[in-house]
Formats: C-alpha cells, structure tokens, sequence
C-alpha cells in the first residue's frame, strides 16, 4: 500500500527515529562516498513547484538522483492544478509517468486531494499550512547536536506561518517544551493549537514576550516574517514582529548552550542580525545540508516500508 508525506504526524514516533536514523546512516555514507539505498531506480520523480525555491529543488533533484531515479521540474506554466485541469485528472495521469510526486504550492488542500486520487507517493515539499520536509530535516540536525531530539525547549520566535504549524505538528509526535513567541495578530493556526495541546504529549505556550519565549531554551528558531505570497504584508509584519527579532540580546536569555536555526532564506537584519546568524551558536547551513539527508530518508521510508 502506497504511503505519502504530506505532515509530519504521517510518520509514528517510532518511525520518525527510524527516518532519523537512517538519514544520519546516509549521511554518514556519502561523506565516505558510498551510495545512497537505490530506491527510487527505474522511477522518475515529478518536481511540481508553484513557488520558488533553492533548497527544495535542489535537494529533492539531488536526492532522487543519489536514490538511484531522476526527476522532471514541472511549473505552473506546464501544469495548473484544478484550473486548467481537475486535482483528479493530474493525479491520475502523473501516476501513469511518474513513481513518485512532490509538490510545492500554495494551498494545502490541493496537495490533500493530489494524494488522494494519486496510486504513487506524494511529498508535500511545502504549502501555505505545511512545511514537513524541513522539520524533520531540522530535527535531524537538533539530533547531532544533543545527541537526541526529546525533551528539549524549543523556541520558535515570529510570524504563525506553515513553520510554526509544522512545529506543532511535530510536537504531537516528540516530547517536547514548544513556545511560540508572536505577536497577538501573527498567531499559528488555531486548529493546529487545539491538536497539539489535545495530543497530550508535549508543553504548548503561546507568548507575546519574546524573554518569556527564549528563556533557558536550548533550540531558538526563526523563519522569515512574511513568506511567499505575502510579501505585501511585510511592513506590517515589520511593525507587529519586531520586538521578535533573534539578536544577542534575546540569545542571552536562553540556554548558554543553546542552538539558533532559520530555515532560509533569512532577511538578515530583519528577523536575525548578522552578528546571531554567523555566529557560534548558528547550526543554519548544516540545516540547510541536512535538507538533503532527511528528503533522502523519507522516501527512503517511503518506498522501502
């Protein structure tokens, strides 16, 4: 039976150790210059993207080419979902070309139904509500910092975007203490919230103060303030979010050991100084590697089972 990755509580607890395992093993594996598990030979992987991107596109081509498969970059001039054809009628034709297909878009819902009606995996590479795949590439990346990824506070500082609902996500899956430090006008999504706290497993606080976020943290966390598709909004967010930014000030009150992570691209200024990101505490480009090795071990989980 086919299995896709559209969030992270796709995966059990006990599988997400097992993605994370292997994606260390895999990393490990290519620095030795060993191959990757071979699963995707003989497939070719759909790349949909409505979206630009570095990391994605460049670590989901990379990765399905180390597995052993090859992929075709698609757009939205190629192929406009449920406007110039229906979610289904894509999904049905793709499955006969494709062994796999991952999308990057916009609305979460168009992802949901491509899943549906598809007979091959779906990766949700990212929507407006979700971001899966870099989760659980940074959890892999808290994991080779402390040498595990459970009880551990964690500090997502900003906008209540599809990052912070993955957090929440995953926070329903891993023992974790999670505070979200945003403004009343920037909150995640409220169902998202109600999950995550009536999951029972980890500590949820919503904060407006930043120092009441951060305090003895051991992972602080931040994104972009207004993502694609809201850049309009980017001086209001500016206005609502600026007492949020990730500086050396703020560090301070956290953990002395404590790890800072942006999911890139950073507005570096904005939402984290330069002095922050490019200092000693910033693990931000080995979790940009690390995009590679988890997208690796998920469709590794994928099709191996």
């Amino acid at each position: 039976m086919k299995r896709d990755f559209l969030a992270l509580t796709d995966f059990s607890p006990e599988e997400i150790r097992e993605v994370l395992d292997r994606a260390k093993a895999i990393k490990n594996d290519r620095k030795k210059g060993k191959d990757a598990p071979q699963v995707l030979k003989n497939r070719t992987a759909a790349l949909i993207f409505h979206k630009p991107s570095l990391r994605t596109r460049a670590s989901f081509e990379v990765g399905v080419r180390e597995l052993g498969g090859s992929a075709v970059y698609i757009t939205d001039k190629e192929i406009s979902i449920g406007k110039r054809e229906s979610v289904y009628d894509v999904a049905q034709v793709m499955s006969r070309y494709f062994g796999l297909i991952c999308i990057r878009t916009f609305a979460h819902d168009t992802v949901v139904e491509l899943a549906e009606h598809s007979t091959v995996p779906v990766v949700n590479m990212l929507t407006d509500l979700l971001h899966p795949c870099q989760v659980i590439s940074d959890l892999l990346t808290i994991f080779e910092h402390f040498g595990k990824f459970e009880d551990l506070k964690i500090a997502y500082m900003g906008d209540g975007n599809n990052l912070a609902n993955s957090w929440l996500k995953a926070s329903g899956r891993i023992k974790m203490d999670l505070r979200i430090g945003t403004s009343p006008e920037t909150m995640p999504d409220p169902e998202m919230v109600r999950e995550a706290q009536s999951a029972g497993i980890s500590r949820i606080t919503i904060t407006h103060d930043p120092v009441e976020a951060v305090e003895s943290a051991d992972v602080i966390y931040g994104d972009v303030w207004a993502s694609m598709g809201e850049k309009h909004l980017e001086e209001e967010k500016k206005n609502l979010l600026k007492d949020f930014q990730i500086n050396t000030r703020l560090l301070s009150h956290a953990d002395s050991g404590a790890i800072v992570m942006h999911c890139l691209p950073a507005n570096r200024g904005q939402e984290i100084t330069d002095e922050v990101m490019d200092g000693p505490q910033s693990v931000i480009f080995d979790q940009a590697e690390n995009r590679l090795h988890a997208q690796k071990a998920v469709l590794v989980k994928l099709f191996e089972g």
